[in-house]
C-alpha cells in the first residue's frame, strides 16, 4: 500500500513554502506570513478519489497538524474540477482486498478532515458532485468559484450515500433541504448553492478563493487555538464517534452493496456513458 509522505521543502517563492508529495497527487504549500496550508489535489483529469489520493490525503493533513499550520485550505490543481468523487473504477468489479483497503482510507480520511483540529475551509474551482461534495462539506467553510456544480448525487449513480456522508451534509444544511436533496441526487450551481448556505461565499477566481477562505481562517487569529479547536470537537463529537464506533460494520455494509449485480450493472452502465462521450469530444 502507497503511502505519501511529505519529504522536503522543493522550492521558495515569496512567503510561501511549496512541499512535495511522494506520488505528486497532492501538494502542501504553506503561507509564511498567515502559517496558513493550501492543499491542493492533484490527480488529473478529474481527481478522482482512488486508494492513492486517499491515502494522500490523509498524510498531507497530518503533517499540516503536526505542522502546527494555522489553518488548511483544500483545493484542486484543475480549472473545471475540485474532484468528481469516488473513483467508480475502484468500486466497479473490485479485487477484494482493494475494495476494503479504499474504503477503509476513505473512512480514515473523512475523520481527519472532518476532525481536524485547525480551521479548515475549501476553496471550489470546480465541479464538486458525491465524495468531491463530501470534502467540500468536511471544511468548515465553503468558497466557490461560479458555473459549476457541487451536490451528494449518490442516488442518481444507484448508490446510498452512508450516515456519514449524510452527517456531513447535515452538519451544513438544514435537515429537510438535506434530505430532499440527497433523494434527488440533486447538483448545485454556485448561485444555488449560495441560496441555500451549502457554501459561504462566491469568488471570482481559484485564487479569489484561496483569498476569502485565509480571510475566514484569518478570524480565529485571536482566539485561543486550543478553546477554538475542543469547541469544534464538541460539535462534531457525535458524527466522528458514530463512524468510529460502527467503522467495520459500515464497512462491511458497503462491500456487500457495492457487490449486488443491480449495483455493479449500474456502475457498468454509467463507464460505459463516460466512454461514449469522452470519444464524442
Amino acid at each position: 500500500m502507497l503511502r505519501s509522505k511529505v519529504l522536503s521543502l522543493v522550492a521558495r517563492s515569496g512567503s510561501n513554502r511549496l512541499m512535495s508529495t511522494g506520488t505528486k497527487l497532492t501538494t502542501v504549500e504553506v503561507n509564511d506570513k498567515t502559517g496558513i496550508a493550501t492543499l491542493t489535489m492533484n490527480r488529473p483529469p478529474v481527481n478522482g478519489l482512488n486508494l492513492e489520493l486517499l491515502q494522500d490525503l490523509k498524510s498531507s493533513i497530518d503533517e499540516i497538524e503536526g505542522n502546527k499550520s494555522r489553518g488548511l485550505i483544500l483545493t484542486s490543481s484543475s480549472s473545471t474540477i475540485f474532484s468528481a468523487g469516488l473513483d467508480i473504477l475502484e468500486m466497479y468489479k473490485p479485487d477484494k482486498d482493494r475494495i476494503r483497503a479504499f474504503w477503509t482510507q476513505l473512512q480514515e480520511t473523512w475523520l481527519a478532515l472532518y476532525g481536524s483540529s485547525v480551521p479548515t475551509a475549501a476553496a471550489i474551482n470546480g465541479h464538486s458532485p458525491a465524495g468531491g461534495c463530501l470534502l467540500a462539506t468536511s471544511c468548515e467553510y465553503r468558497v466557490m468559484v461560479p458555473k459549476f456544480t457541487i451536490g451528494l448525487n449518490e442516488t442518481q449513480l444507484g448508490i446510498v450515500a452512508p450516515k456519514w456522508f449524510m452527517a456531513t451534509f447535515l452538519s451544513v444544511l438544514p435537515q429537510r433541504e438535506a434530505e430532499r436533496a440527497l433523494n434527488q441526487g440533486r447538483m448545485f450551481t454556485t448561485e444555488e448553492a449560495l441560496k441555500v448556505g451549502l457554501i459561504d461565499e462566491t469568488a471570482n477566481s481559484k485564487e479569489e478563493a484561496i483569498e476569502k477562505c485565509s480571510a475566514f481562517i484569518g478570524t480565529f487569529a485571536k482566539v485561543n487555538p486550543l478553546a477554538r479547536s475542543l469547541t469544534k470537537q464538541q460539535f462534531r463529537a457525535a458524527d466522528l464517534r458514530q463512524l468510529e464506533d460502527g467503522r467495520k460494520d459500515d464497512l462491511e455494509k458497503f462491500l456487500f452493496f457495492v457487490n449486488q449485480p443491480a449495483v455493479q450493472k449500474g456502475l457498468g452502465i454509467y463507464l460505459e456513458g463516460l466512454k461514449k462521450k469522452a470519444k464524442k469530444q
